[in-house]
C-alpha cells in the first residue's frame, strides 16, 4: 500500500481528537490563550453546554492582522522558540485554534492597543477566510459555534448539555483559583451567571470565592521548600472533607494539572485522618525550575512528569502533615453549623381559645413559659434521675487547679475545663470563648493509636522468623527494587534477601501481623516500588493493625469518668498531634463559639 501525505484539514481533525475532547477542552485552551495574552478580565459565554456556542472575550494584548493569519495555522505560536526545556506559558503547542477550526465554526476578532482598527477571520470545518478589517475593542473575542459539526461521530460521545456546562464551570473554577488577579465571568442561556471578581494578591479570598466561605475558616497555610521545589497553598483540616476529589486543586508553575502523583500524595498525607470514601479539600501550588518538569506529556497538558517524582511526593506529604500537626486538630466550623441547625428552637404558640378578653401578661398565649409548664428535658421531673450522680460543677470556683490562673500569664488550654459528661460518652467542656463537646471513645482511641505509632517509629518492629524461608518468584527488576529497600523493610520486621536472579527469600515477617501471606505482601510492595519508588504498604498495614488495637483498648462509650479523668483527657488531646480526628477520620470534638450560643438566644 502506497504512503501518501494527509490533507491539512484531516491532520487538524486528528489533532482535534487529542486536544479538543469536549467543549470544556476548547474552553480551557481559549482561556489559557487569554491569560498568556495578559488579560485581567475574561468573560465566557456558552449555549447548549458549549456545543452550540462558546465565546471567550478578553482584554489582553490582542493580535495584529499578520499574527492572526498565523494563529489559525497549525504549530504557529509566539510562546516558545526552539526549545521545550524552558516553558513558562500555559500554551505552547500552537494546535488549539486550528484544531477547533477544523471541527467547528470559528471566528476571531482582535485588536492591539496600538492599532486604530481590529482584524477578524473565520474558519469553518478547516476552511479559513482571509483576514479582514473589523471594529473591535482592545483584546480578543473568540467565538466557537456548532462544535464537532464537521465530525458528527464525535457528537455521539458528548454528554448531556447540563453535564458539559458543568465541565466548563469546573475549568473556569480551576483557572480562577490559579489566577486571583484576573476577573472571570461565566454566563449563558444554559446556566446561571458565575462571577469571580479579582482579589489581587489575596489568594485565600479567591479560594473562598470558588470553594466556599467555609474554606477560609478551615484551611491551614502551607509553605515548604526542598531541593529547589517550593510548595505553597492551603490544606483543609481533616474534618472538613468532601465526598469526591473535585475540590483538590493542584498547580505546577501556575498551570492547573490533574496529576495522579499529586493526588496520591494528598491522599497519603491525610491517611488515618479522613474516613474511607471521603476526600480532603486542598489547593496546592508547586513552583520549580521548568527544566525539572515535562508539561509536554499529552496534548491536553493536564498531565505532567517530574524529573524527581519522589522529591515532589515527599514534599507534599511532609508539608501537609506538618501543617496538620501545627493547626489541623481544630474542629471544622461546619460541625458548629450543623449543631446550630440542630438547636433551632420551635416556638410554643398555643391556640387562644374562648371569647375575646382584655390582654393581660398572665393570660397572653405568647407569655414566656416556665420550665415546669414545658415538656422539656430541663423540667424537674426529667432531671430527677440525674440527682444520684455527682456531676462536675459549672462554678468558676470549682475549676481544676491547673486551670486556675497562677502568677504570671495564664496557661492556654484550647479545649477548656470539663463541666459535664452526657450519656456516659460525651464530655462538655467550657473554653475561654465557647464550649466543646468531646466524644471520649473517639478521642482516647486516637491518643492510644498515636502512642502505638510513635513506638513503631522509635524502634525496630519485632519480627518472627519463618521456620522455612518462603521463596517468592518475581521479575528481575522487581527483585532489584526490593533488595535496594531491604534495610528499610528490616526495620519494619520484614527480612528479605536475594535468591537467584528472579526471586527473593522471605526469612522474617512482622510479629504484629501474626500469620501473613508473605508472598502477597512482597508482591504488593514490589508493585508500590514500581509505581511510586516508595513502599508504604507494610508501614500502612502495621499502622492499620495498631489502629485496630487502639480501638479495642481505648475508653469505651458508656464509662463514667471523674472530673480529673475528663480534664486529663482534654490535656492529652491538646498535646497530641492529630487528636482532632479518630483513627477512622471522624471528628473527636465539636466546638461552639460563645457568639454562636448567643445567636441561638437572640442576644446578638
Amino acid at each position: 500500500m502506497a504512503i501518501k501525505q494527509l490533507s491539512e484539514t484531516l491532520i487538524n481533525q486528528i489533532a482535534a481528537g487529542e486536544v479538543i475532547e469536549r467543549p470544556a477542552s476548547a474552553a480551557k485552551e481559549l482561556i489559557e490563550n487569554a491569560l498568556d495574552a495578559g488579560a485581567t478580565r475574561i468573560e465566557i459565554a456558552t449555549a447548549g453546554g458549549g456545543k452550540t456556542l462558546l465565546r471567550v472575550t478578553d482584554n489582553g494584548s490582542g493580535m495584529s492582522p499578520a499574527d492572526l493569519e498565523l494563529a489559525i495555522r497549525r504549530h504557529c505560536t509566539s510562546k516558545i522558540s526552539d526549545s521545550l526545556i524552558d516553558i513558562r506559558t500555559l500554551g505552547f503547542r500552537g494546535e488549539a485554534l486550528p484544531s477547533i477550526g477544523s471541527v467547528a465554526r470559528l471566528s476571531i476578532t482582535t485588536r492591539t492597543a496600538e492599532a486604530r482598527e481590529g482584524a477578524a477571520t473565520t474558519v469553518t470545518g478547516g476552511r479559513s477566510e482571509p483576514v479582514r478589517p473589523s471594529a473591535a475593542n482592545v483584546g480578543t473575542v473568540v467565538e466557537v459555534r456548532d462544535l464537532f459539526f464537521a465530525t458528527p461521530a464525535r457528537l455521539k460521545f458528548m454528554k448531556s448539555e447540563k453535564a458539559e456546562a458543568a465541565a466548563i464551570s469546573e475549568v473556569v473554577r480551576r483557572m480562577a483559583v490559579a489566577f486571583p488577579k484576573v476577573r472571570f465571568v461565566l454566563s449563558g442561556s444554559d446556566r446561571s451567571t458565575l462571577e469571580f471578581p479579582a482579589t489581587g494578591d489575596d489568594r485565600l479570598a479567591r479560594m473562598a470565592q470558588v470553594l466556599g466561605k467555609d474554606f477560609r475558616d478551615n484551611a491551614i497555610e502551607i509553605d515548604a521548600e526542598r531541593e529547589g521545589a517550593r510548595l505553597t497553598g492551603f490544606a483543609g483540616v481533616p474534618t472538613f472533607n468532601r465526598g469526591n476529589s473535585l475540590q483538590q486543586y493542584a498547580f505546577v508553575n501556575g498551570r492547573p494539572v490533574q496529576d495522579k502523583l499529586i493526588l496520591s500524595a494528598i491522599r497519603a498525607a491525610y491517611a488515618e485522618t479522613i474516613p474511607q470514601g471521603r476526600y480532603a479539600v486542598a489547593v496546592l501550588s508547586i513552583t520549580l525550575d521548568p527544566a525539572l518538569v515535562d508539561v509536554n506529556v499529552h496534548p491536553a497538558k493536564s498531565d505532567v512528569r517530574f524529573r524527581d517524582p519522589g522529591l515532589i511526593r515527599g514534599l507534599i506529604i511532609g508539608a501537609i502533615r506538618e501543617a496538620l500537626a501545627r493547626g489541623g486538630d481544630r474542629a471544622a466550623t461546619t460541625g458548629a453549623s450543623a449543631m446550630m441547625r440542630a438547636f433551632r428552637p420551635e416556638a410554643y404558640r398555643p391556640e387562644h381559645q374562648g371569647p375575646r378578653e382584655l390582654w393581660t401578661a398572665a393570660a397572653s398565649p405568647y407569655r414566656p413559659m416556665r420550665f415546669d409548664e414545658a415538656a422539656s428535658g430541663f423540667a424537674e421531673a426529667p432531671q430527677a434521675r440525674f440527682t444520684e450522680f455527682a456531676q462536675p460543677s459549672a462554678r468558676a470556683a470549682a475549676q481544676p487547679a491547673e486551670l486556675r490562673q497562677a502568677e504570671g500569664p495564664a496557661p492556654s488550654f484550647p479545649l477548656g475545663a470539663a463541666r459535664a459528661q452526657l450519656h456516659e460518652n460525651y464530655i462538655v467542656a467550657q473554653t475561654d470563648d465557647g464550649l466543646v463537646i468531646v466524644d471520649q471513645h473517639a478521642a482516647h482511641e486516637r491518643l492510644v493509636f498515636e502512642t502505638m505509632r510513635a513506638a513503631l517509629h522509635s524502634r525496630p518492629v519485632p519480627a518472627q522468623a519463618l521456620l522455612i524461608p518462603e521463596i517468592v518468584d518475581l521479575p528481575e527488576d522487581d527483585c532489584d527494587r526490593l533488595v535496594a529497600h531491604a534495610e528499610e523493610f528490616m526495620r519494619l520486621g520484614l527480612a528479605i534477601e536475594r535468591f537467584g536472579p528472579g526471586a527473593v527469600a522471605v526469612r522474617e515477617t512482622p510479629a504484629m501481623l501474626g500469620e501473613v501471606d508473605a508472598a502477597g505482601l512482597v508482591r504488593q510492595l514490589a508493585d508500590e516500588l514500581a509505581e511510586w519508588d516508595t513502599a508504604n504498604g507494610l508501614q500502612g498495614r502495621l499502622e492499620y493493625l495498631a489502629a485496630t488495637m487502639a480501638c479495642h483498648g481505648s475508653v469505651r462509650s458508656g464509662r463514667r469518668l471523674r472530673t480529673e479523668e475528663m480534664n486529663a483527657l482534654l490535656r492529652q488531646m491538646e498535646a497530641t498531634p492529630g487528636s482532632g480526628q479518630c483513627n477512622h477520620g471522624r471528628p473527636t470534638y465539636i466546638e461552639l463559639k460563645l457568639a454562636d450560643i448567643e445567636r441561638l438566644f437572640g442576644r446578638s
